[in-house]
């Protein structure tokens, strides 16, 4: 395989062209890419928590959002999140805060709020906006009142 450099660009294959220096930080951001950034029931009102994803060796990094009604503690979401995310060799799970979720399919509402005794009160604006990815279609709000 012959790389042209022209511009900046190497050819990486007949049908790729990148950056020079760019490919390396493509495969990484695929590791983080593997991991949805939104897990929550589809309905009810429950703990939840935002998680710092980071790769270990490019140092990339990417926020998460779980939330499930079976889990008595917001920490039994985090060690059932951190099983999964450890089997991605290279990812490093980090919670950096927690909230409760009203999830209403009927009427496309969620209402985020609260905070978790353990882990303290997750940025809640950050995980609306990851919530707005997956549920483009809801009136999604947050509130700092209330546990």
């Amino acid at each position: 395989m012959a790389a042209i450099l022209k511009f900046g660009l190497a050819i990486v294959s007949s049908r790729q062209v990148a950056p020079k220096g760019i490919r390396r930080f493509a495969t990484m951001s695929q590791l983080l890419d593997k991991i949805q950034d939104v897990d929550i029931d589809g309905h009810g009102r429950f703990k939840y928590i935002l998680i710092n994803v980071q790769d270990d060796v490019s140092k990339a990094s990417k926020k998460i959002v779980r939330g499930y009604a079976r889990a008595q503690w917001h920490a039994d979401i985090f060690d059932e999140v951190d099983e999964q995310i450890k089997k991605h060799a290279g990812l490093q799970a980090n919670c950096v805060g927690g909230g409760r979720i009203e999830h209403d399919p009927d009427e496309k509402i969620i209402k985020v709020y609260g905070y978790s005794q353990g882990f303290g009160k997750a940025d809640h604006d950050v995980s609306v906006e990851l919530l707005k990815k997956k549920y483009p279609t809801y009136n999604i709000t947050c509130s700092n009142e209330g546990y």
